[in-house]
């Protein structure tokens, strides 16, 4: 059986483009959440204004190949096309301890 993973996506964005960023982030959000194995997300933004990453986004899979499988559909690259100018430090994680 496949196990659950976490994504978390770091994001460097300018202070002045956290409007922009949210609205770009939501437009992805809403296709991932109709692909499979799509379980939640929840954005954060830092309440420090120099910190590095000004946006943080943990969501939760069912399976690290559902992720995959999502993010290099056709629809994905066109929903987060307002993303790209926002370097991301994504990576996949298993829960260890609680």
């Amino acid at each position: 059986m496949a196990e659950p993973v976490v994504l978390i996506n770091a994001f460097e964005v300018p202070a002045a483009d956290a409007d922009t960023f949210v609205a770009a982030w939501q437009k992805a959000r809403d296709y991932l959440r109709s692909q499979p194995g799509y379980l939640d997300t929840v954005l954060h933004q830092s309440i420090t204004p120099d910190a590095e990453f000004q946006f943080v986004n943990i969501a939760r899979w069912r399976s690290a190949e559902d992720f995959v499988a999502a993010t290099q559909s056709p629809g994905f690259g066109e929903s987060a096309a307002g993303l790209a100018r926002y370097r991301p430090h994504p990576a996949l994680y298993r829960s260890v301890r609680a």
